[in-house]
């Protein structure tokens, strides 16, 4: 196994961590955001697991990730209880008044698609708080951050910042990371008590 297919593996663990975690604060008829579409994977794994009488909201600037997830959604026959927004994550709070039970971040840029465009620290800063904002109690949100990349790098540092300043009294945040491969994709899981 080459390298390349080294980390590959261990961004499908990360994906797969992520979202086990997500489970235990989704249920039939709950809601959850998918804040970084992208390819459409998170959404339709959220759409799945609220099921018909759940609500799904997901985000992304780029048109090409909205047909992308529309194809994701349509091919691995989701319910149809997902709503996709062509603007920023930051503006979330313009279309959803209701409390989460969840939501989930991919930061970086869509694979596949183009890497220079990629999420940006202010934008992400504000989408995370609002995220935090919106958190239902019991509800919970992940945070991937792919330091691989400069951006990426300075989004993982600010975000830590600003998770240390969550009151442990109503939040709880665990980050997630390969100590020994300071490159690697890492998230940090916010829960709301």
């Amino acid at each position: 196994m080459s390298l390349d297919n080294k980390k590959f593996g261990t961004m499908i663990d990360l994906l797969l961590m992520q979202k086990e975690f997500i489970k235990r604060h989704l249920a039939p008829g709950g809601v959850a955001v998918d804040f970084t579409m992208g390819n459409g994977h998170d959404t339709a794994f959220l759409s799945r697991t609220v099921g018909e009488s759940g609500k799904v909201y997901a985000f992304d600037i780029q048109i090409e990730a909205i047909e992308s997830t529309r194809r994701t959604l349509l091919a691995e026959g989701c319910p149809d209880n997902v709503t996709l927004i062509h603007d920023s994550h930051e503006n979330a709070a313009l279309y959803i008044k209701e409390p989460i039970n969840a939501g989930m971040f991919n930061l970086g840029y869509m694979p596949g698609g183009d890497k220079t465009k990629t999420t940006m620290r202010s934008s992400t800063i504000k989408a995370v708080r609002t995220a935090i904002e919106l958190l239902a109690p019991g509800g919970a949100i992940t945070v991937a951050v792919y330091p691989g990349h400069a951006e990426g790098a300075a989004e993982g540092e600010e975000l830590a910042r600003y998770f240390a300043t969550l009151d442990k009294r109503n939040f709880s945040c665990t980050e997630v990371r390969i100590i020994n491969s300071p490159s690697s994709p890492y998230f940090t899981l916010v829960e709301k008590k």
